[in-house]
């Protein structure tokens, strides 16, 4: 099995990146989130590492790839959830970092995961119910409380800024402040510094 994967992207398509690793060209699919975070990469042929998830059926053979090992680990547990396949897991990835979808989970929140289609209110319920005990494991036994940025997200995208946009402009804002609308408030300012 492919576990990681070092290249040079030779050019990105609506939801896959081609990577070049000594001439094979590895076809791997990336959320809308790590899309976003590579595609400036694509022209300046920098390496890129991505962790790999080798997903193989009858009759498919994928690679999804990943910035980061904690984004591959909440995938990995997505689609063990029956019904949770890797287009719904990287569905959910798309809309949220695995540390909110984490505290979803620990809170048993559904709402982040009914936002991607495909996932109903029974089939988010029972992935908070399946993942719980796993998810707390994951955070060492902290359970402190993390700021859910999805509705924020949500907001700022609706005003025309992408994911990644939004994510990165959130990451500046202050956890003690709590408040959506103060949130998005503040990402806007430093939407606003770009």
């Amino acid at each position: 099995m492919i576990a990681k994967l070092r290249g040079k992207i030779e050019y990105l398509r609506d939801n896959y990146a081609v990577l070049d690793v000594n001439n094979i060209g590895y076809k791997v699919y990336l959320s809308v989130y790590t899309f976003g975070k590579v595609a400036g990469l694509s022209s300046s042929k920098e390496p890129v590492e991505f962790f790999i998830h080798t997903y193989v059926r009858e009759d498919t053979l994928a690679l999804y790839g990943f910035l980061s090992p904690e984004e591959l680990d909440m995938f990995e547990l997505l689609i063990s959830i029956s019904g949770i396949g890797p287009k719904a897991g990287m569905g959910i990835l798309s809309i949220a970092a695995p540390k909110t979808i984490r505290t979803a989970i620990l809170n048993e929140d559904p709402s982040i995961l009914t936002r991607v289609s495909g996932i109903g209110k029974k089939t988010a319920e029972r992935v908070i119910l399946e993942l719980r005990n796993k998810v707390a494991d994951m955070t060492s036994g902290e359970k402190e409380e993390v700021i859910s940025d999805s509705d924020a997200v949500e907001a700022l995208m609706t005003m025309g800024y992408s994911v990644t946009e939004a994510r990165d402009a959130l990451k500046s804002v202050p956890a003690d402040i709590k408040d959506l609308g103060a949130r998005i408030k503040m990402a806007l300012k430093n939407l606003g510094k770009k």
